[in-house]
């Protein structure tokens, strides 16, 4: 007889946020969009879907969301052109499927899936992966769909001096936060998912891939321990397989969630290099993060739920 888990989600938008003395307004903008991410992913699982259509629908609404660095709203790279990343993975068979540099796709994550899902094949990067898009009939826009006045301003900034904006980096006069987002969750069957997607950081150089399209290093599941989506300095979490740690750390050293999970971004990780969520086969889940803030959120199928920013 099998058991009937109690389902829960975990979203997050990032490891850069606002300043705290934003204006109360601008502030109700970011939670409402977390809140609205969140339970289009929940309302799939209370209703007995899979954690795979959950965290990939949690983070179309962020995709979607200019607020966000993710999809709409997505940063410049030094090119003035936004590329786009994005990953998914099945806790049920560790099936990973993932895209980097891609410039026309409406919603990166949902080419990940379809990669996953339909190619031999994990990665497929700039021309390729959109051709790959085109057999598979997923929305194209012009590359001038992603634009954003305010994150055009943080380009010409970066400009002259040649500096690149790190995802979580905050600056006190910038108008917007913004992160790469994700989510992990748990459905009422046992099965764990996770899910990234990202714009980047700020005046990178052209064809750089960060760590979210990277399996273990901004984005992993398997259902012997947990589900992970990270974000914060991608260069950080490339060198430090982050995602894949907190597994290994659970699996061979028998740690719980939370502990290898703080163990990570306390210990490992370069302070201010960003935060990650992450929930294990039990349903506990942990959002740990050595920046100042992160835009995250939870909700369980047992009526527990927050939406934060600030530590």
């Amino acid at each position: 007889m099998s058991v009937v888990m109690e389902p829960v989600i975990v979203i997050h938008g990032g490891a850069r946020v606002i300043p705290g003395n934003t204006a109360p307004e601008k502030v109700e903008q970011y939670m409402l969009g977390l809140k609205v991410a969140l339970e289009s992913g929940f309302n799939i699982l209370n209703d007995g879907g899979s954690a795979l259509d959950a965290v990939m629908e949690s983070v179309i609404f962020l995709e979607d969301n200019p607020l966000f660095n993710a999809g709409r709203g997505a940063v410049y790279t030094s090119c003035g052109t936004h590329e786009l990343d994005a990953a998914i993975m099945d806790g049920r068979n560790r099936n990973f499927g993932a895209t980097c540099t891609v410039k026309h796709i409406k919603h990166p994550v949902k080419l990940a899936r379809t990669i996953m899902e339909n190619s031999y094949h994990h990665i497929f990067s700039g021309e390729g992966a959109e051709d790959f898009a085109r057999k598979h009939n997923l929305e194209f826009v012009k590359n001038s769909f992603f634009d954003d006045e305010d994150r055009y301003k943080e380009l010409l900034k970066a400009r002259p001096d040649g500096v690149i904006v790190r995802d979580h980096d905050l600056d006190p006069g910038a108008p917007k936060g913004m992160g790469t987002v994700g989510a992990v969750a748990l459905d009422s069957f046992g099965n764990l998912a996770a899910a990234t997607s990202t714009g980047g950081l700020t005046n990178k150089s052209c064809g750089r891939v960060g760590d979210t399209p990277l399996l273990g290093a901004g984005t992993f599941a398997d259902n012997q321990t947990c589900a992970v989506s990270c974000t914060g300095f991608g260069e950080e979490f490339i060198k430090k397989l982050a995602a894949s740690d907190i597994h290994a750390k659970m699996l061979y050293g028998h740690m719980p969630l939370d502990e290898a999970a703080e163990e990570v971004v306390f210990k490992h990780l370069e302070p201010d290099s960003g935060g990650l969520i992450a929930v294990d086969r039990k349903g506990n889940f942990t959002m740990p993060f050595n920046t100042p803030g992160m835009f995250r959120a939870y909700r369980t199928a047992a009526g527990d739920s927050s939406i934060k920013i600030w530590e």
